[in-house]
């Protein structure tokens, strides 16, 4: 082989078993992920497309959708509010206790659902420490599409926290000092120098915060009271379904909520693509 043709010949890389390593990856993800997803398209092709379309839009399927999507929502939106205020105070202060606080954070990770669920349920409940309170001023949380987003908020926080804290240590606090210096004021400096390259991690919190909400069960089955057509979240319903032995009825639901889900995430996915090549470019 001539000099030339070294210089064209592409480079090895330095780590060998590219090809095994894409095949194992592969074959993971079709065992773990695609063909369980699969599973339920195959599933739901049992239903003829007037049962499929009488499934999906019957009153209760709808009721259960609107507050499975909104609760998620909302509490993903406080997330994405609190969760950055929480992530600049443990990144830009010291304070007593600091570390606790830190690793609170991380608490609904490790806390089993169920147990999250039933202790806000005990707490916000009409007799519970914080439920009396509320009472006389006519605030009910348990048992109620509140007491479901406080449930989606508490276990959904960390993802936001947790996206947005390495970006802010990231951070040079010199440019923003520069900027102090040139005349602009602090709300100006955040929204200029500093929000722009939180946009990205908020955008990728909020929607891990969003997804975990739409499939969340354990933590909400207790506090929303499980009422039809008032607090019955879609992961109840299916879970009903199945205990009907209503397998394509259950597969249907989730169908459409896999479907809704993936063109969510799809767009702030898509919101989150524009923002980095916005940042980029500045």
């Amino acid at each position: 082989m001539t000099s030339s043709a070294r210089k064209k010949a592409k480079p090895r890389s330095v780590l060998p078993g590219f090809g095994l390593s894409l095949g194992f990856t592969v074959f993971y993800l079709s065992i773990i992920v695609i063909i369980p997803l699969i599973g339920i398209f195959v599933k739901t092709s049992g239903l003829t497309p007037g049962q499929f379309w009488d499934t999906v839009t019957n009153a209760r399927v709808l009721a259960s959708y609107k507050i499975s999507f909104l609760t998620s929502f909302y509490a993903a939106l406080v997330n994405l509010v609190f969760g950055l205020i929480i992530a600049w105070v443990l990144v830009r202060y010291k304070f007593p206790g600091k570390r606790l606080v830190d690793s609170l954070i991380d608490m609904p990770f490790a806390l089993p659902t169920a147990v999250a669920g039933i202790a806000l349920t005990a707490i916000y409940a009409p007799n519970g420490w914080v439920g009396k309170l509320l009472e006389p001023l006519g605030i009910k949380v348990a048992f109620t599409p509140l007491g479901i987003t406080l449930a989606l908020i508490f276990i959904g926080l960390p993802f936001v926290v947790r996206t947005v804290q390495p970006v802010l240590q990231d951070l040079d606090n010199e440019v923003e000092e520069a900027a102090v210096m040139l005349g602009a004021f602090r709300w100006r400096t955040f929204r200029r120098v500093v929000l722009p390259e939180l946009i990205p991690p908020l955008l990728t919190g909020f929607a891990l915060a969003f997804a975990r909400g739409i499939g969340e069960y354990g933590s909400v089955v207790f506090i929303s009271g499980n009422m039809p057509m008032k607090t019955e979240i879609a992961p109840l319903l299916i879970m009903t379904k199945l205990e009907q032995f209503d397998y394509r009825g259950a597969t249907a639901i989730a169908m459409v909520m896999l479907i809704v889900s993936f063109l969510l995430l799809l767009l702030i996915n898509y919101l989150q693509w524009r923002s980095n090549r916005r940042v980029a470019a500045a």
